[in-house]
Parts: structure tokens; C-alpha cells; sequence
């Protein structure tokens, strides 16, 4: 009967009342459980005489030690087991339902995060494909040949993007690959004024890492980056050290073409930083600078890849 009292509490009264802030109901309830559960006792007593073996035994112990017994006739200890028993099966009851509540908001935000993610990359990509389809667009009044070359190219970057991002994360080795292609994709329109430069780790050693981190720092490089009239460069380095990986992103800084990080007509920056917010937090350091001193615009990342 207090194995039956422990369940009911604790599947049907502590979630439909106590759980919905019914406190008078789920009170009354156990009340009532509790004097019926004693009355019953009293009754199963009365039924196997169990009243009379227990003032023979207490008779034999008050002649071999003087005990003396109370006169009450309603079983009290019986009341207070089964209200110990209320007890603990609330407390138990109480503890699952915290549980739950806080599993159910983990989802709601993993869910949120997710489909903000999922937000975050589609403008990202847009963004790039806009502004290579300008290009190549360029090339086919300029040259037929270089724009079949670069339509190539893009159909091997779709291709990544279509279905090697869809894992959620890429190896280095593949990433890089990705950012080469689109520097050569590039260079097709570009005049030799401009010097484009990208340093991958020697030894590289693959890790998993958030597909197409580094693209929107060398988007923006090239956008904001580039003259055709004066020269210019692009600088990308990227190392690593133990679990710890260095990308640093430099271009000749035009003042007609001052990029910030949070003020760019670019997409690209701002919703990189959102995202290394999801995906690493408190595990990346992300310094954007503009270094008069040397005409640049310098782009330094250090991410924590286990």
C-alpha cells in the first residue's frame, strides 16, 4: 500500500496538480490518502487479530522490563510512514520534473542555435556566389576562355558547399583546398598589381573545424583590398600550434574603401563573429585592426579546435 501511495503521488498528483500550482487539491489528496491508508491498517489489524498478538508480546515485555504501552488505538506510526513516503516520493517527483524542464529548455536553445546557424550560413553563401557570378560575368565579355575556367571552378566550390558542408564540419585540409580555389577564382580578374599570397601550415595536421570559417576574411580582403590602379596585397597565413590554430588575414588598406567590423556593406565579417559565438564559445579570440602605420588591414583569429 505505500509502494501504491509512492507511484500515485508521483505520477498522477505531484504532475497534475502540485506541477500546475494546484497546491490545495494536491494537499487534500494526500490528506485523504494518508487517514485512509491508516484506517486500512487499523482494519487489516482488527482482521488477522493482529492486536492481540501484539499485547501478548508487549504484556511479556512489560513483566521482563517494566515497559509501558500507549493506550491510543490508532496505529500513529502508520501515519507517519505514509506521510514520509509522500515525502519522498515528491522530492523525487519534484527532482524529474526539474530534470525535464531543464532538458526541454537545453533543446529549445540547441534547436534555436541550430537554426540560427543554419540563417547565418545561408547568408554567407548568397553573399559569395553574388559576387562571383559578377566576375565571371565580367570574363565572358573579356575572355571566353578564362570565364569557362572560373564557371569550372565554381561548380567545384558549389559542390563543396552543396555537399561537404552539410556535416557541419569540415577537415582543415579540405578548407584550405576551398580557399585556394576560390584565390585562384579570383586572380582571373585581377591585373598584377595586385599580390595575393596564402601560407597553409607545414606540417598540416587535419582537424574538424566549422565549414567556410576563413571565407568571409578573404572576401573581404579582395573587396576591400584590391586596386586596379596602385598596388596591392593580400596576405593570408594560417598555422597551427598543439590544438590551436592561427589565421591572420592582411590587405593594403585604402581609405576610399575603410572597412570596420560591424560598419561592412559585407555580410560576411559580421555574421562570422556570430557564429564563432555559437560554435566556439570561449574558446576563440577574433582582433580586427586597421594598422595605419602600414597601410593595412589586418584580420587575426586564434581558434581552439578540440
Amino acid at each position: 500500500m505505500l509502494i501504491s501511495i509512492f507511484y500515485l503521488n508521483l505520477f498522477f498528483w505531484f504532475p497534475r496538480y502540485l506541477a500546475r500550482n494546484k497546491n490545495l487539491k494536491f494537499i487534500l489528496f494526500n490528506i485523504i490518502s494518508v487517514f485512509l491508508l491508516a484506517i486500512i491498517i487499523e482494519q487489516l489489524q482488527v482482521a488477522l487479530n493482529h492486536r492481540a498478538f501484539m499485547d501478548k508480546a508487549w504484556q511479556t515485555a512489560k513483566e521482563m522490563n517494566g515497559l509501558k504501552r500507549s493506550k491510543d488505538r490508532f496505529d500513529y506510526f502508520a501515519l507517519l510512514t505514509a506521510l514520509l513516503v509522500i515525502g519522498i516520493s515528491t522530492s523525487v517527483a519534484a527532482v524529474q520534473n526539474v530534470q525535464r524542464d531543464k532538458q526541454y529548455r537545453q533543446d529549445l536553445e540547441q534547436e534555436k542555435i541550430n537554426s540560427e546557424l543554419s540563417f547565418l550560413k545561408a547568408q554567407i553563401n548568397p553573399h559569395f556566389f553574388f559576387n562571383t557570378l559578377n566576375n565571371i560575368y565580367a570574363l565572358t565579355v573579356i575572355d571566353v576562355e578564362a570565364a569557362q575556367q572560373a564557371l569550372h571552378k565554381l561548380s567545384r566550390l558549389m559542390r563543396y558547399v552543396l555537399y561537404e558542408t552539410q556535416h557541419g564540419t569540415v577537415l582543415l585540409s579540405q578548407e584550405i583546398a576551398f580557399a585556394q580555389d576560390y584565390i585562384q577564382l579570383m586572380q582571373l580578374r585581377l591585373t598584377d598589381k595586385v599580390t595575393v599570397h596564402l601560407t597553409p601550415p607545414d606540417p598540416l595536421h587535419d582537424v574538424s573545424i566549422a565549414p567556410m570559417l576563413f571565407l568571409p576574411f578573404i572576401e573581404n580582403a579582395f573587396k576591400h583590398g584590391v586596386s586596379a590602379v596602385e598596388k596591392s596585397l593580400i596576405d593570408i597565413h594560417i598555422r597551427q600550434d598543439k590544438n590551436k590554430l592561427y589565421v591572420e588575414v592582411r590587405n593594403t588598406l585604402f581609405s576610399d574603401k575603410r572597412t570596420v567590423l560591424d560598419e561592412s556593406n559585407g555580410i560576411g565579417l559580421s555574421n562570422t563573429q556570430r557564429r564563432l559565438d555559437l560554435l566556439y564559445p570561449g574558446k576563440y579570440q577574433l582582433e580586427v585592426n586597421e594598422n595605419k602605420k602600414d597601410n593595412e588591414f589586418e584580420v587575426h583569429l586564434e581558434l581552439e579546435t578540440i
